[in-house]
């Protein structure tokens, strides 16, 4: 049976891969998008777009009017590291400020499942890897530390009004659209894989390589990249278990990738030579950040059906090609 759903930031990355995933199983959705780093060309045919900001009760409260809702799915905040702790208040106000809005409107307009996006930054320098749900959280940014509060937030909206929520924590969302729809078109980038793609297309002068001496096999950082259609497909999956109880993930590829291991798989798809200049390490930048999804596969049975990085990378390297202005917005 189709269902009905809000998407806050469905004019985002991830977002809007979600609301496609939607569409296609015939659900309907409407997004809820200030286009702070969003993009209308990203909304597809078929959802019903909502221009507005989460600051503003009246409009929560006149979009949630409008139920009954099967869930929200809240994908709508800053998530620039840096940014983050040049100001942090910014993203407390924003992010966790907003996010206590959203679900205070959603407990008086009787939304029963609550879906965040979260973020495995939430484990700010563990000392194991790949990170697991028992990993101690230690924010090591108010980025993380403001997805953090939300996730309280929802602990306690479940305790006592009986809110069910599902908090999926992942790093780096990378790829496009199978159908080339959709793609990844930050103002500025700052994800390797699209860097790098730029840098292989001659739209940037070559990519910078902070630091080769980490404690790697190749001396370069490792990460997690898992493709966008997986992450959006993880957020649905979760659905089922919210008619019962809350539940938290993490997900990822369990292994990672490093940024010569990117830069080469660019290099393989492409066929095109990527610039590339070793600078010295970034500040507080560990050497493995990996998430594990042993959790939601043994009990949601989630995998990534795009394991393989040069798949990642081939979707990506797509849209990227096609679309040289990303949305072509500005």
């Amino acid at each position: 049976m189709a269902g009905r759903f809000l998407v806050t930031g469905g004019a985002g990355y991830v977002g809007s891969h979600l609301v496609a995933a939607l569409l296609a199983r015939g659900d309907a959705c409407t997004v809820l998008d200030n286009f702070c780093t969003g993009h209308r060309a990203a909304v597809l045919p078929g959802a019903e777009l909502v221009e507005g900001d989460l600051s503003d009760r009246a409009l929560l409260d006149s979009v949630l009017a409008c139920g009954p809702w099967d869930a929200v799915f809240h994908f709508a905040a800053r998530s620039l590291v840096g940014e983050s702790m040049r100001d942090p208040m910014l993203y407390f106000q924003e992010n966790a400020g907003n996010g206590a809005r959203l679900i205070d409107a959603c407990i008086r307009h009787g939304v029963g499942r609550f879906v965040l996006s979260s973020t495995a930054a939430l484990f700010g320098r563990p000392g194991r890897e790949p990170l697991d749900e028992t990993a101690p959280v230690e924010p090591g940014s108010a980025y993380g530390e403001s997805k953090h509060m939300i996730e309280r937030m929802l602990l306690w909206a479940e305790r006592v009004h009986g809110l069910h929520s599902a908090c999926l924590r992942y790093f780096n969302a990378a790829g496009a659209d199978a159908e080339g729809r959709l793609g990844e078109d930050h103002r500025p980038e700052t994800h390797l894989m699209p860097l790098v793609i730029d840098a292989a297309l001659g739209r940037r002068e070559r990519i910078d390589v902070f630091g080769d001496n980490f404690d790697t096999p190749d001396g370069t950082a490792i990460r997690d990249y898992v493709h966008v259609a997986d992450l959006a497909a993880a957020h649905l999956l979760v659905l089922e278990p919210l008619r019962q109880r809350s539940v938290a993930y993490n997900l990822g590829t369990g292994g990672g990738n490093s940024v010569l291991e990117v830069i080469r798989a660019v290099e393989r798809v492409s066929g095109r030579r990527v610039p590339m200049q070793r600078v010295g390490r970034r500040a507080g930048d560990p050497p493995v950040l990996v998430a594990s999804s042993r959790g939601i596969a043994a009990e949601l049975g989630w995998r990534p059906r795009y394991a393989d990085l040069d798949g990642i990378v081939a979707s990506a390297l797509r849209w990227r090609e096609t679309h040289p202005r990303g949305y072509g917005e500005n």
